[in-house]
Formats: structure tokens, C-alpha cells, sequence
């Protein structure tokens, strides 16, 4: 599991720092007029901190959480020192920031798999000659990592559906015979 308010709290380091160098007079329309922010009262309790850490107490923020059961149409919506809030459940501004959330969640979603997608691109298999994308997904399914590829026996790695046992003995060579 990821570390949300860690992330949360280097993402609006970075944001509010570079707009303290580059707009520090506030006069070129770069500050947001609201921050819109993805939960309840503890992450508005958090950016808050973070906020007050460097200097920015003047920018509004409301946190959009999903109501007690966390369906759509009962977010509430909570700020620093007051009770949370509710909009009708067919209220356009309710909609509208559901999209935002919805939009944001998207986008970090896709961010996240082409992380992933990448990391998992880059590997010690790709320096063998013969392993080419659906072999080496091939063999990373079989044995879950890269590392247990490497630690493989031979008899394992011919065991994989789709190598041959000259590529078994191509990967294993490949990773033992570093003399």
C-alpha cells in the first residue's frame, strides 16, 4: 500500500514551493483559489499542516470524502474547523466535482500502470539474446520475478511453456556462468 499523505505532502511541497519562487507576489494568476482535495477530514487535516509548514494559510480547501456508505451522491465535504457538509444528491456542483474526483483517479491510475508497465520493461532479461516481450512475460509469470528467473534451475526453466531448451540453456547460462 502506498503512503497518501506522504505523496500528498511532497506533491504540495513541490507545487506550493515553485509558486513561492516563481509567483511570490500572487500577482500572476498562477495560485489556485481552491484546493479540492481527495478525502475526508483527516487528509484536509494533513494538507492543512503541510500548508502551514510553508507559510500558505490563505488558500481554501475542501476535502470531497464518500458519506458513511461510501456511495455515490453521499459525499460529504469537509474543511479545516467545521462540520462536514452535504449537497443534494442531484445537485450539478455534486456531480461536477464527482467528475473531478472520478477524472483524478483516472489519470493516476494510468500514471501508476505506466510506472509499472515500465519497471516491469526493464529487466536482466532483456540482455539475453533469444528473450524477446512474451517470453520474458512468460518467465516472469512462472517464477514472479527476475531474481527467481536468475536463481532458476535449468530443469525449471525448460518446464516454462513457450522456451525451448535452448533458450532454457541460453537464460541459464546467462546468469551462471559469470566467472
Amino acid at each position: 500500500p502506498g503512503d497518501d499523505f506522504g505523496m500528498m505532502k511532497e506533491v504540495l511541497k513541490r507545487r506550493f514551493k515553485r509558486l513561492l519562487k516563481e509567483d511570490p507576489e500572487r500577482d500572476k494568476g498562477l495560485w489556485p483559489d481552491l484546493l479540492l482535495i481527495d478525502g475526508g477530514a483527516g487528509q484536509v487535516s494533513a494538507v492543512a499542516s503541510i500548508m502551514r509548514e510553508m507559510g500558505v494559510e490563505d488558500v481554501a480547501m475542501v476535502g470531497v470524502a464518500k458519506g458513511v456508505d461510501r456511495d455515490h451522491g453521499k459525499e460529504e465535504f469537509h474543511r479545516v474547523g467545521t462540520r462536514p457538509m452535504a449537497l443534494r444528491h442531484n445537485d450539478p456542483v455534486l456531480y461536477f466535482v464527482q467528475r473531478l474526483r472520478d477524472e483524478a483517479h483516472r489519470f493516476a491510475i494510468g500514471t501508476h500502470r505506466a510506472k509499472r508497465s515500465k519497471a516491469v520493461s526493464a529487466s536482466p532479461l532483456d540482455e539475453v539474446p533469444g528473450v524477446g516481450a512474451a517470453r520474458k512475460r512468460a518467465l516472469l509469470a512462472h517464477f514472479g520475478s527476475a531474481k527467481a528467473v536468475s536463481r532458476a534451475a535449468l530443469a525449471d526453466l525448460k518446464a516454462v511453456e513457450g522456451v525451448s531448451e535452448a533458450l532454457a540453456q541460453r537464460v541459464y547460462d546467462h546468469f551462471h556462468d559469470k566467472g
